[in-house]
């Protein structure tokens, strides 16, 4: 094995943990993040030598098994409609309040987009930099902050049951339309009932 073999293959050991936790923060599933990282890093050994040596390793990791994960995905959807259930992320044992706590983070984390899941997990537990993620998810660093912004203020949202400003205004705006229509619905019925009562 070559020096620079070797190095790649130090590489690739190196990164494992950061690999399992944006596998799992993607599939949900432990035995299925096991499985997108084993499928991950054997398309990287397949493609070393498409890695130039001192480019950003772990971006080119990160960026393969994602790329890994939606083709998965979609030959998922191509072949079947069952859901499995996703089992839990946070698999800790804990007081009771504690693991409703935990078990309420896991369910809204289940909800939030794949991709706003994938960048707050990666900038906030793992730490990465917007750039790093913006490499990895083939965006804008602009967008990368945006991913992460919105997932923290849903989560936030969902944990607290507050409403957004905007939600609040959107929901406000929807019930004066209803009330408007329904206004003017009122006035139509009345004015056509007075046109049958003139008639008579």
């Amino acid at each position: 094995m070559t020096a620079t073999a070797s190095l790649f293959h130090d590489q690739v050991i190196a990164i494992l943990p950061k690999l399992r936790v944006q596998a799992l923060a993607l599939t949900r599933n432990r035995t299925a993040a096991e499985d997108l990282v084993q499928d991950a890093v054997c398309n990287a050994l397949a493609a070393q030598e498409s890695f130039i040596p001192g480019t950003n390793f772990g971006a080119w990791m990160h960026r393969i098994l994602r790329n890994r994960f939606i083709s998965d995905l979609r030959k998922k959807r191509e072949t079947t409609d069952i859901d499995d259930a996703p089992q839990s992320m946070l698999a800790v044992a804990a007081r009771h309040d504690d693991r409703l706590s935990l078990m309420e983070l896991d369910a809204a984390l289940a909800r939030l987009p794949d991709d706003q899941r994938e960048a707050l997990v990666l900038g906030v537990l793992e730490g990465m930099s917007y750039q790093e993620l913006a490499e990895i998810s083939g965006c804008a660093v602009g967008t990368a902050k945006s991913r992460v912004f919105r997932a923290r203020r849903q989560l936030e949202v969902w944990l607290t049951g507050e409403e957004s400003a905007s939600e609040v205004s959107g929901r406000q705006k929807g019930d004066h339309a209803q009330a408007k229509a329904a206004k003017n619905t009122g006035s139509a019925r009345l004015a056509s009932s007075r046109m049958s009562v003139a008639a008579v």
